[in-house]
């Protein structure tokens, strides 16, 4: 890594005996407004459970998450994406399967291309490693069944759309909604505390800290999830929309994508989308 940072990667990887899922963290609410928000699980060559990330979808059959989740590094070789709002909030430890939603083995019975889609088709802009600023982190989920009966899908922010917060004063106030299946909290290893999941769709409002810095610079959007009315990200929201403005809005202007530390304080990473070269490749990924 290029950076003297420690940078962790909000993805979530789970044992096959424990399955921990990681959400939104700080002052969050159910996200209802955003039906294109998925769950993404992925599993390897053998077909074996292997991460899950949280993604969303801009055309039935097109999901935009984070390049470190469908790169060949990362084992993915196939996805299943879950688009109900508590895709994994029944998830029985002793079967190892949510019984509503079938994640994370399969689409329950009536959900395929409706609530639940797979895919065996995914895409990376060249992701390497977090060598910051320019991570390429960004990926794309061609989804074998279309979902096409949403009312909205998430909308690309135009090339540039961030440039003009680089500079302006009072653009710290300006107000993000990041949405994601990730971790809520986030404990110490050893701490007498657990980790709280609710596997459940939620988002939050942030503010804008920077996009000019060594760990930004043009490529990424940092924002912070601290104080009241504020959210963060935490593992398992990689690959989530950050959308610009508040709870209505389905402009995404940036993909969930590290932050500084494995306990989720509130100052997050995302790679912008309002780039004219990652809105070309989502267009024409092949």
């Amino acid at each position: 890594m290029s950076s003297r940072h420690r940078l962790i990667l909000a993805s979530a990887a789970f044992a096959a005996v424990c399955v921990p899922s990681f959400a939104i963290t700080n002052d969050w609410v159910p996200d209802d407004e955003h039906p294109f928000v998925g769950l993404v699980v992925f599993y390897d060559a053998a077909g074996e459970f292997s991460h899950r990330c949280s993604g969303s979808l801009i055309s039935p059959t097109k999901l935009l998450t984070a390049g470190h989740c469908t790169a060949p590094s990362s084992g993915a070789v196939t996805a299943r994406v879950y688009f109900q709002q508590d895709a994994g909030a029944h998830f029985d430890p002793s079967t190892g399967v949510d019984p509503v939603s079938g994640y994370p083995e399969t689409c329950a019975p009536g959900t395929l291309g409706f609530y639940c889609a797979t895919s065996d088709e995914l895409y990376d802009f060249g992701f390497t490693g977090l060598t910051v600023p320019e991570t390429h982190d960004a990926g794309l989920v061609i989804l074998d069944q279309p979902i096409s009966y949403l009312s909205e899908y998430g909308a690309l922010a135009p090339a540039g759309t961030l440039d003009s917060l680089a500079q302006g004063r009072g653009t710290k106030s300006t107000v993000f909604t990041v949405s994601g299946y990730g971790l809520t909290l986030s404990v110490q290893p050893h701490s007498a505390l657990a980790n709280v999941s609710f596997r459940s769709r939620l988002m939050a409002r942030a503010t804008l800290v920077n996009l000019r810095s060594a760990l930004t610079d043009g490529y990424n959007l940092q924002t912070q999830g601290n104080g009241k009315g504020r959210g963060g990200t935490c593992s398992g929201d990689s690959g989530g929309p950050v959308f610009l403005g508040d709870a209505r809005s389905n402009q995404i202007v940036g993909i969930t994508s590290f932050g500084l530390n494995a306990l989720c304080r509130g100052t997050d990473f995302a790679y912008r989308t309002d780039r004219a070269a990652v809105i070309n490749w989502i267009a024409n990924p092949k």
